[in-house]
């Protein structure tokens, strides 16, 4: 049997601040590395982008935290009981059946043709925060709009009430990253996951009391007929508050982010609106914020792309490595919004395909959208390197964003993909 490799270390602040030198590194050694996070947990990661789809397909890999073996289990089980039991029975961390009957129990409140009908509203929740803001001067975008915004969207689509708006605590997005039972955090830690389950509780006891036609009634009365039981229920309600707007705030700000670095790029965008759905695309293919997906296990050992897996031993997709995979996108490391249409996997692949992805994507439209023009000559209000990226392990996203604006639109520079003319579609450096 060929000794396991020693794995190479995700986490650190130069990895999170750029993992893609290390992810082209592991690219070209092939699609299945060991690798090792911050709580110590050791994985297999996946890197290509043919490898990753036949990965997320793959009917032998499970989701569910029971296939995990005991070597997984010291490690990767960081939230404690009773909350591990009672807060991580969701959508991720099931297979079908059972995750398809949890699953239909939401896709009609992210249906395409209802987050359509919702646009004007969500743009005047965008235009209210900005209006905050004054014409000129300076701003943290993630305290002014990254974290408010999503927030926003998420209690208009799920029925979140304006009292339990209100008493959201954004720190308790923070029991996404990890803490492990020695960290000196780790009190803090745990009160945060109190305080969250308390709130689900108490939302509970509102929504059964009342009733309404939104997404949060409909689950209580499932519940409360018999479909799902109240793990279930719970955990339903902290994946929807948690990871149906963290992402989409990380997004936003990784978004930004790329384009102030090209700002050819943002000028282009802030005068052509019109590229907003390519431009949300390509930002989503070169810099996602949903960087790693969550465990998989097979249930005995298995070749997985050429090496060998052990049972239980926990597998996990870079979609980030994917979506720079340069086999599958030309030059997969450049900014392009006249790319060539070719499916990224930003929102996964598969079953688990991210059922809130119409809603994210009219998100970032709208989000960036409103940005641009409501905030004219958007640049970094400091250095690159003092930016923070958060350290949640499967997410990218930085902490504060502050930002200067109000001096113009300003010129595009060399960086700015060339225009295309409107009727024939060529580029104006083509003739």
């Amino acid at each position: 049997m060929a000794a396991i490799p020693d794995p190479v270390e995700l986490y650190g602040a130069d990895y999170k601040r750029d993992p893609y030198p290390l992810y082209a590194e592991l690219r070209e050694r092939g699609p299945v590395h060991r690798v090792r996070f911050p709580s110590g947990v050791c994985a297999w990661l996946v890197t290509g982008y043919e490898a990753a789809r036949r990965t997320l397909t793959d009917d032998r890999l499970g989701k569910h935290h029971s296939r995990g073996n005991a070597a997984w289990r010291a490690r990767a089980s960081i939230m404690p009981e009773p909350q591990h039991s009672q807060l991580q029975v969701h959508l991720l961390h099931q297979d079908p059946p059972r995750h398809t009957a949890l699953r239909r129990l939401i896709t009609d409140a992210f249906a395409p043709l209802r987050v359509d009908g919702l646009r004007p509203r969500l743009q005047a929740l965008a235009d209210a925060l900005l209006d905050e803001l004054p014409a000129t001067g300076h701003a943290d975008l993630v305290d002014a709009f990254a974290a408010r915004f999503p927030f926003q969207v998420l209690a208009e689509v799920i029925g979140l009430p304006p009292e339990f708006q209100r008493r959201f605590d954004r720190d308790w997005g923070k029991v996404v990253q990890p803490v492990g039972p020695t960290d000196p955090g780790r009190a803090a830690y745990e009160a945060r996951l109190r305080g969250l389950q308390r709130y689900i509780a108490d939302l509970v006891v509102h929504k059964r009391r009342e009733y309404g036609e939104d997404l949060l009634s409909r689950l209580v009365a499932a519940r409360d007929g018999g479909r799902l039981d109240q793990e279930e229920l719970d955990s339903m309600i902290f994946q929807l508050l948690v990871a149906g707007q963290e992402p989409v705030t990380q997004q936003i700000t990784t978004a930004l982010l790329t384009l102030l670095r090209h700002p050819g790029h943002l000028a282009a965008l802030a005068r052509r609106p019109e590229l907003l759905p390519r431009a949300v695309e390509e930002l989503l293919r070169h810099d996602s914020a949903f960087e790693l997906t969550t465990w998989r296990f097979f249930a005995e050992d298995a070749d997985l792309h050429g090496t060998r897996v052990p049972a239980g031993d926990s597998v996990i997709v870079s979609l980030c490595a994917a979506n720079r995979d340069p086999r599958h996108f030309a030059d997969a490391d450049t900014l392009d919004f006249d790319r060539p249409h070719r499916t990224h996997l930003a929102f996964g692949h598969g079953t688990h395909f991210c059922p809130g992805a119409a809603l994210a994507r009219v998100e970032l439209r709208i989000a960036l959208g409103t940005l641009l023009r409501r905030l004219p000559g958007l640049q970094l209000a400091v250095p690159e390197a003092e930016l923070r990226w958060t350290p949640a392990v499967l997410a990218r996203g930085v902490d504060r964003l502050p930002v200067t604006y109000g001096s113009g639109p300003g010129a595009a520079t060399d960086d700015a993909p060339p225009a295309r003319c409107p009727v024939t579609g060529h580029r104006a450096a083509d003739g």
